[in-house]
């Protein structure tokens, strides 16, 4: 993820890109979580356990090479009912790649993810949340929802504390509000710590989560 990232988007960000959904428009009590990176065996069957103790859905996107290493994971997440999305293969930065380049590894992602599913829609996010308007276009010609978010939990940063996080995470999130986590290493000691407790302090003001 980029430094340059907010915890809440700005709303002029959202304005200035609309083709890009950066929240759900809706005045209902729900939260959209979001989990980038895995799978991978060192978190993610923890962070669905979590997430099953709350009765929450959420939606996963993921690496394809992470697909490829970790299937039987993968099918977890599946099989728990949340959504998945296309990561890219490699997790690549689109502002140092090649279009052509880009477009192709994002369809040896989106391969992976159809062994395994037929979900019936088609969801990516940019990695590092780095986009230009020329990618944009050409997956929303294929078909692609492109999901950024209005909240960032910055859970990667080894700088801020678990507390922060939490506090943060809590502060900014609202109605319809998608949110980023992270199902990778970095962000595994803190996400295992705040994410039950952001999932309770929601639960207990009535809000349920939902997958995109």
């Amino acid at each position: 993820m980029s430094d340059w990232a907010f915890y809440k988007t700005p709303k002029i960000i959202q304005k200035l890109f609309p083709d890009l959904n950066w929240k759900v428009n809706t005045n209902a009590k729900v939260i959209y979580p979001t989990f980038d990176d895995g799978p991978i065996p060192e978190l993610t069957h923890e962070i669905l356990n979590i997430l099953k103790d709350f009765d929450a859905k959420a939606t996963f996107f993921c690496v394809g090479e992470n697909i490829k290493k970790h299937p039987k994971i993968f099918q977890s997440i599946i099989h728990n009912e949340h959504s998945v999305g296309n990561h890219t293969f490699n997790h690549l930065k689109a502002w140092t790649t090649s279009h052509d380049e880009y477009l192709n590894n994002v369809e040896l992602c989106q391969r992976e993810i159809e062994k395994h599913t037929t979900q019936g829609k088609k969801l990516f996010r940019f990695p590092y949340g780095q986009f230009n308007l020329k990618l944009a276009k050409r997956l929303k010609k294929e078909n692609y929802e492109l999901i950024m978010w209005d909240v960032l939990s910055k859970d990667y940063k080894t700088s801020i504390s678990s507390n922060r996080i939490l506090e943060k995470s809590i502060e900014k999130s609202e109605n319809g509000s998608i949110i980023v986590f992270h199902d990778n290493i970095k962000a595994k000691d803190k996400i295992l710590q705040f994410l039950p407790l952001y999932l309770e302090h929601f639960s207990d003001i009535g809000y349920k989560f939902k997958k995109l």
